[in-house]
């Protein structure tokens, strides 16, 4: 559901008030879920690691504040604080500092014995209060909640200097990620990301709001492309090509992408509205586009049992991955400024027509679904290979069927084809969109995280 922040109708109210309390219940049961009597053993830091990232993603499904881009920027710096954390104990990992952009060499661990569990607890506790705020009484409670019943598990029976010890470390790492974090150009979000003011474009190729209700005016997060990237140089990085030559000629290019839409919509199987559903990812009403794929990769993390020190690997790379691609996505939709298919034709076509999705409020090249889908296609399928199949229940929740895929690209593809399905994007969109990604994606790969 998007929303103009400064002007709610009722409707908008009454959803958003529901919603929060419906959250009430998730929220909380994701920490109770961790009250079985563990008394005959440790804590694993496994089990840390999920119930934070199985909170976050509540957190974030049941706040305003998470659009795409801001939902990546914190999943990417909780990644990276759980592996910085964990990286000086281990003779598997190496630290990103020096490789991710301006991020200074961590202190020094002090000598003495640590305890993973609690060291996760701790750097992880901290990561999401500062990350992850504005989540509400809701969400605070449930933060504490976990908090406390976590940490005391994790400390069980360990002596009093080691927990002492892993707390002290775990907070250090947080403090020294977050102070990094707030020269990012990110930090602070105005408005929840609408600018009171904003200079429209007024050629007819440019993009303008498309809420229905006609409150929306002014685009989410105009500079969010100017923000400092995590592992690539900059949001410039991997251009796109220009998309077709706006037109309003029936025989031209544009004109015919914006009738694959308008078609398309007329006979849309079970299949693709069940596909476009699946991938709407809307604010408030899901873990968003970068939530999604973090569900993914929880999901198969927890499927395949996967060790704490992978784990951390993999979180911080996809978190790397999809921040850097809502930052190059973002900086290509604002230079090319253009028109969603939803005002192109209405204009131009059919004046009542309507997509079967919402349309998000800013500039339609390319599709963020698709960058931040190529992105992780190429993390995921490095990590765990070609051809690895798996299944996605993020939206089983909400009632829709599992997907099951044979690949990350395929379920690259069928995110990006899911935003034609919507009526929310031109073809362009999607499979350039695909390919900026794809080249965001490797910037990761260089990355070294392994001895």
């Amino acid at each position: 559901m998007w929303f103009e922040s400064r002007m709610l109708v009722g409707w908008q109210r009454t959803a958003i008030t529901m919603s929060r309390k419906l959250a009430v219940t998730a929220l909380l049961g994701a920490t109770l879920a961790f009250s079985a009597d563990r008394s005959h053993a440790a804590m694993q830091p496994e089990e840390v690691v999920k119930a934070w990232y199985q909170l976050v993603l509540e957190l974030v499904r049941h706040t305003a504040t998470y659009s795409p881009p801001v939902a990546s920027r914190s999943f990417a710096y909780l990644g990276v604080t759980t592996h910085e954390a964990i990286t000086p104990g281990s003779a598997q990992l190496v630290t990103l500092a020096g490789q991710l952009n301006e991020l200074a060499p961590l202190p020094p661990r002090p000598e003495g014995i640590y305890d993973n569990a609690v060291v996760v607890q701790a750097s992880m506790n901290f990561a999401v209060r500062e990350f992850f705020p504005n989540t509400g009484p809701t969400g605070q409670r449930a933060l504490s909640a976990i908090d406390r019943k976590l940490s005391a598990k994790a400390a069980e029976g360990l002596p009093a200097d080691v927990v002492e010890r892993s707390i002290a470390w775990g907070k250090t790492v947080g403090a020294h990620i977050l102070a990094w974090s707030r020269t990012d150009g990110g930090a602070v979000i105005e408005n929840l990301g609408f600018p009171q003011t904003y200079k429209m474009g007024n050629a007819p190729s440019n993009w303008v709001p498309t809420s229905l209700i006609g409150l929306q005016q002014t685009p989410l997060l105009p500079n969010w492309g100017n923000n400092r990237t995590f592992a690539m140089p900059d949001g410039k990085t991997c251009p796109l090509p220009p998309h077709p030559e706006y037109s309003e000629d029936p025989a031209s290019d544009f004109h015919k992408e914006a009738m694959e839409v308008y078609g398309a919509k007329a006979k849309l199987t079970p299949e693709q509205i069940q596909i476009a559903r699946s991938w709407s990812d809307d604010p408030m009403l899901s873990t968003t586009p970068p939530g999604h794929w973090v569900s993914i990769a929880r999901q198969i993390i927890e499927r395949d049992n996967v060790a704490l020190e992978r784990q951390v690997e993999i979180m911080a790379r996809l978190g790397v991955g999809l921040a850097d691609a809502f930052i190059g996505c973002w900086d290509a939709k604002y230079r090319f400024d253009l028109v969603r298919p939803v005002t192109y034709i209405r204009r131009h076509i059919d004046p009542a027509w309507e997509p079967l999705l919402i349309t998000p409020p800013f500039p339609e090249y390319p599709s963020g679904h698709s960058t931040q889908s190529g992105a992780a296609e190429v993390i995921l399928t490095d990590l765990f290979g070609e051809n690895f199949a798996f299944d996605d229940l993020t939206s089983t929740r909400d009632g829709l069927a599992p997907r099951t895929f044979p690949s990350f690209r395929a379920a690259a593809e069928e995110a990006g084809i899911s935003r034609l399905y919507g009526g929310i994007h031109f073809r362009s969109a999607i499979v350039l969109g695909l390919e900026q990604g794809r080249c965001i994606g490797k910037y990761v790969l260089a990355l070294k995280t392994r001895r």
